[in-house]
């Protein structure tokens, strides 16, 4: 089987505690059954980390592109860091990548579900409208599958059929 690659990772953001601002970085560690070291959801210190309804949140991605529709929407845009999502993608349809493995790097992942978008952002950023903006554009979660690096610049691919 052929890998299609489907686009790039264009940012990376971890916050270790919920509520602080995301911080940029050039690579990361995704730890299979965990998530991202050093990002709150992988520490378990995430906002919704003890929420009743447990969620996989290993990891969430959104695309630039998505960030750019729904920023058009908005008197003051929301900048990458202030959508709380761990990658910034290019080129890939996230809204498809639902119950379907794909790598990212060297790292398997699995798409869980899409993000709906919450008031969180807006609360945290200051902004208003990231809930209406962001609907169908909140990006993606992920399930980490097999342990491994990314770096910005690392390609999405996925089996061809």
């Amino acid at each position: 089987m052929t890998k299609t690659t489907l686009g790039k990772v264009t940012g990376i953001f971890l916050a270790s505690n919920m509520g602080e601002a995301m911080q940029p970085r050039d690579h990361t560690l995704a730890i299979a059954g965990e998530g991202l070291v050093g990002d709150r959801y992988a520490l378990g210190t995430g906002a919704y980390s003890n929420s009743k309804k447990q969620k996989i949140r290993h990891v969430s991605l959104i695309g630039q592109e998505a960030i750019d529709r729904a920023n058009n929407k908005l008197v003051v845009p929301f900048s990458v860091d202030e959508t709380r999502r761990n990658l910034v993608t290019h080129g890939v349809e996230l809204n498809d990548l639902v119950d379907e493995e794909f790598t990212v790097g060297d790292v398997a992942m699995r798409g869980v579900e899409l993000c709906d978008p919450c008031k969180r952002p807006e609360k945290l950023a200051g902004k208003d409208g990231f809930m209406q903006a962001f609907q169908e554009l909140g990006g993606l979660r992920a399930e980490v599958l097999q342990s491994g690096f990314i770096v910005v610049g690392s390609p999405i691919t996925q089996q061809a059929a």
